[in-house]
């Protein structure tokens, strides 16, 4: 393989190589490259099935049969919104709406052109008792109003205006 192609997989190599180059760790692999882009890209994912012998259709299976994995491009920041039926009732749908209105997203364009954010719905956030629920990234907020919701959003949005700036 060419040198420019390798260094172009360098980060790819590493996460290989640290499981030993076994195929049957395919999808700590999988989650471990999605980590550093932020969703499989279809170049990496045939990289890592001829890494570990294996068939590009192969890892493609494996990646689109997990709803874990991204096969799409995602943002920075990943906010899930609960529509589950606690969530629905107490008032999830207009925070949905108002969370694509602010980002200029829909249910058909969920990601940012900057790849700063991505809006996702999801059945259960499993925190029925804080509904309203929205998950940003790892970070939980409970019993959030449009405005806060909103704010959250606004906050992040200064956060990566002023490393920007820096």
């Amino acid at each position: 393989m060419p040198t420019v192609q390798l260094r172009k997989f360098e980060k790819v190599c590493d996460i290989i190589d640290r499981h030993g180059r076994q195929a049957a760790k395919l999808i700590p692999i999988l989650q471990e490259v999605q980590e550093e882009y932020r969703y499989l890209p279809e170049e990496v994912m045939t990289f890592v099935a001829m890494s570990l012998g294996l068939s590009p259709a192969k890892v493609f299976g494996v990646a689109s049969f997990y709803a874990h994995f991204a096969l799409q491009p995602k943002g920075k920041y990943v906010i899930r919104l609960c529509d589950g039926t606690a969530c629905h009732v107490k008032g999830s749908e207009p925070i949905l709406g108002a969370l694509y209105e602010r980002l200029g997203l829909s249910p058909q364009r969920a990601t940012s052109d900057d790849l700063l954010f991505t809006i996702e719905t999801v059945s259960c956030l499993g925190a029925c008792g804080l509904a309203p629920v929205l998950l940003v990234n790892d970070k939980v907020y409970g019993q959030v109003s449009v405005q806060q919701a909103l704010g959250i959003v606004d906050e992040l949005v200064k956060k990566e205006g002023a490393h920007a700036d820096a």
